[in-house]
Formats: structure tokens, sequence, C-alpha cells
């Protein structure tokens, strides 16, 4: 159900680990920095404090993106973010009455928003929420290869977007019923990664099969067991499903599997298929 094109972006942040390229085939590797969080309570009192105590500016290259001059600078984003309040121009009329819309910044506002000109009632655009499984049997990872647009012919964790009535954890096991065709049983939350200008939250969660037991969905052509040494990454969906997959090799070499949340910024101008086109800013891991 994941249809969204991921583009646009920008890059700012203060926590993160850097990349490089790895031996393993994998992608990337992370670079430990001179602090080490290993021992950070999972506590959201620690999580809080963990980040206000962070004042250095590091971030999160992909293997692509290691000069600085691919990705744009800090204040650059900054003005990026504040005019970006997603497709607002779109909106021509008005959801509640159907009057025609006007674009302009209400009073106390900042951003450009969508008015009825008739009733007077502003267009808010929220964040869209993605969920999914990162699914391990028997030391391998559940794949999908995605039968649909974006990213069609490409391998993916199970994902799709939550919908109403729905917990995060139930949409991710519905999301994977419905793509591999695998009732699972969630284990924990494994990654928040948000990606603002698309207006996207991705939650990944572990979750492991309860039968062995999985087959392509109607968004799926072929769902597969990977070892993590034979992960496609090169033929990889999404940026997201990039930065999920690796933190989770990453978390199985240290021998402790943590919970992660980062921004993933695109390179501006990219589309769903530059999966390495990003920075992944304020990278915490508890």
């Amino acid at each position: 159900m994941l249809k969204a094109i991921q583009v646009l972006g920008c890059s700012s942040g203060f926590i993160s680990q850097r990349l490089k390229k790895s031996h393993s085939g994998n992608g990337f590797s992370l670079i430990s920095p001179n602090r080490s969080y290993s021992s950070t309570s999972s506590s959201l009192h620690s999580f809080l404090a963990l980040k206000s105590r962070s004042s250095r500016v590091i971030r999160m290259f992909s293997t692509q993106s290691n000069s600085s001059s691919d990705a744009p600078s800090s204040s650059s984003s900054s003005s990026v973010s504040v005019h970006s309040a997603g497709n607002v121009h779109k909106i021509k009329f008005c959801q509640w009455c159907g009057g025609p819309a006007k674009h302009e910044i209400p009073d106390g506002e900042e951003k450009i928003r969508a008015i009825c000109t008739l009733c007077g009632k502003i267009a808010y655009q929220n964040p869209k929420m993605v969920v999914g499984c990162l699914i391990e049997h028997d030391r391998k990872i559940l794949l999908c290869k995605r039968n649909i647009e974006p990213s069609y012919g490409l391998w993916t964790l199970p994902a799709g977007y939550l919908e109403i009535g729905e917990s995060a954890a139930v949409g991710a096991i519905r999301e994977t019923w419905e793509e591999a065709g695998a009732e699972v049983e969630v284990v924990s939350p494994f990654a928040q990664l948000d990606i603002p200008l698309i207006g996207q939250t991705y939650i990944m969660f572990l979750a492991k099969l309860k039968k062995p037991h999985f087959s392509p969905g109607p968004e799926s052509s072929e769902c597969c067991l990977f070892e993590l040494d034979d992960i496609p990454f090169d033929s990889l969906a999404f940026s997201s499903i990039f930065v999920t997959l690796n933190l989770y090799i990453e978390d199985v070499k240290s021998g402790k599997l943590k919970f992660h949340y980062g921004t993933i910024n695109k390179r501006l101008g990219t589309g769903p298929s530059d999966i390495r086109a990003f920075t992944l800013d304020h990278h915490l891991q508890v």
C-alpha cells in the first residue's frame, strides 16, 4: 500500500553516526563516535535527556553522499523546511463546503495554507504514518519484491500506510499479511524514521513468524528469506528500508538490538530509486 513517492530533502542534524563502505557487502557500516550511548536507559526520560545534552553536529551519510558538496547545508535546510508546507497549492476547493480556496499565510501562523474563501476554514495537511515489520526467521530476513509503483521490482520490508482505527503494531501486522501472506507476532519497536519533506514517518517493528509460511500478496511478486550477507542492497525500494536493514545488521554485529530514531533527508531532486542519496540526521539509539 506504500505508493507515495519519496522526493526532495534537506540536511540538518545534531547527532548521528557516519557511514563508511562495508566489506561485508551490505552497503555501509557505522563508525562509532567518540561518545558511546550504549548504556543509555530505554526510558523516555533518558531518551529526552540524551537529546537535550547533544550539541555536536555529526551527520550520517550514505555511501554515495560522503562529499560535503552533495548535501545542502544546515542553513539552506532551514529555509526549505519553513516554506515547505506539503502540497498546499494542490488544494483548490474546500473539503467542507466546496468553495474555492485561496493560498496565503493565516494570521498568527508561518506557513502558507489553503483557506476557503466562503466559510473561512483552513485545510491543514498532516504527515502519513507508514508501519511495517522486520521479520527474522532462522537468522534470515523476510523481504518482498514490489509488484506496484513506485519502485516496481525492487525489494522492501512489508510495510504500508496506517489506517484509521489501528494501532501502529496492528497496522504493521496487517500490512505484513497483505504483502507477504505471513502471520507475525510483534516483538518490539525497532526504528522510527521521519521523512519530513514528503510528510512520512516510518515505524518499523521487530517481528517473528507465527508459522513458517508466507506467500506474495497482490502488491508483491515474490517473497523470500535472505541471509544477512545476501540482502540485495543494490535492489532495495526505499531509503527508509536501506537504513532500517543496515541499522539492524549493525545491531546484530554489536550483539545488542536497540531502538533507533532518525530523520531521513533526501538530497534535493532525487526520487525513491536514489536510495543512497540522503543523510540520516538526529540519529539516536537507546
